[in-house]
């Protein structure tokens, strides 16, 4: 099929095709008259490659999509998307300051602190794979927004981004890879967002949500210390990952950190710590099978 025909049907321009192929996003083959010819994979492709475009996603992040088997990198954009949104109605709060008087020297200190933690956010989303990456990319930017005001903050600051420069890849083993894409493919910005509120609810009310799940709980921890847990993907997924994280300085580097650089995230460790010692101080076991 030449471009005349393939514009028609896609309703793409002929250069806008020609750009795409340029980019390697479609692959025609080359006839001996130099002309282009398209197959129906071809049409398939520009049709999702004009649907991506109108929502303003790279021609570099829609290359990345098509050959993406899992829609991590789709879900990976999303948050980006959703992160961005929330910075633009920073942006937008922020020209309201201005317009009332503030100065052009604080309000420079704003945007220098929302471009230092997008800077974070970014290195998060990109230094954990899939779900992963997006889970706590979410949880940490709901605590990135406080203006960096002292040196112990720059510190920290600069600590945080020199430990997500160094981290290195986190590799999982193809079979429980395919056990993590299965498990987390459906796991998107609401899903995520309804389970950071909801761990957020038992850390503000302990203990309402340990007097009122106490069966569960003990199912749940009971479960943990079982044999068919042990042997299972979930567990040695869990242990790589917390592996991972204290060969790394996840915990020793970039948590403290993290608390020195935000008041809010310094003030919800510390209602994790003690949500951690009453759920121990009720289920001793606890202590023993702990992520």
């Amino acid at each position: 099929m030449l471009i005349k025909e393939l514009s028609r049907l896609t309703n793409l321009t002929k250069k806008a095709i020609e750009y795409y192929s340029e980019q390697g996003l479609v692959y025609p083959t080359i006839l001996e008259n130099g002309y282009r010819d398209y197959n129906q994979d071809d049409i398939e492709r520009l049709k999702k490659i004009a649907v991506l475009r109108k929502l303003d996603i790279s021609t570099v992040e829609i290359f990345e999509i098509l050959n993406d088997k899992t829609d991590s990198v789709l879900q990976k954009i999303l948050v980006k998307k959703e992160l961005e949104a929330k910075r633009e109605k920073e942006k937008t709060s922020i020209l309201e300051d201005l317009s009332s008087g503030e100065s052009y020297e604080e309000i420079n200190k704003k945007l220098c602190t929302m471009d230092q933690f997008k800077k974070i956010t970014d290195k998060l989303l990109d230094s954990f794979p899939g779900y992963y990456g997006r889970f706590i990319c979410m949880h940490f930017a709901g605590f990135l927004n406080e203006a960096i005001e002292t040196k112990s903050q720059q510190e920290a600051y600069e600590t945080i981004v020199e430990f997500l420069d160094n981290l290195p890849d986190f590799n999982i083993p193809e079979d429980l890879q395919e056990y993590f894409d299965e498990g987390t493919k459906d796991m998107g910005i609401q899903q995520i967002s309804k389970l950071l509120s909801n761990t957020q609810d038992i850390f503000d009310n302990p203990d309402d949500y340990l007097e009122n799940n106490k069966e569960l709980l003990a199912k749940y921890l009971e479960f943990k210390q079982s044999s068919e847990y042990q042997n299972s993907p979930a567990a040695k997924l869990a242990k790589l990952m917390k592996d991972f994280n204290c060969s790394n300085g996840y915990n020793d580097v970039f948590i403290p950190a993290m608390r020195k650089l935000s008041v809010s995230y310094a003030e919800y460790y510390k209602k994790l710590e003690s949500v951690n010692e009453k759920l121990i101080k009720k289920h001793p076991e606890y202590n023993n099978i702990a992520e």
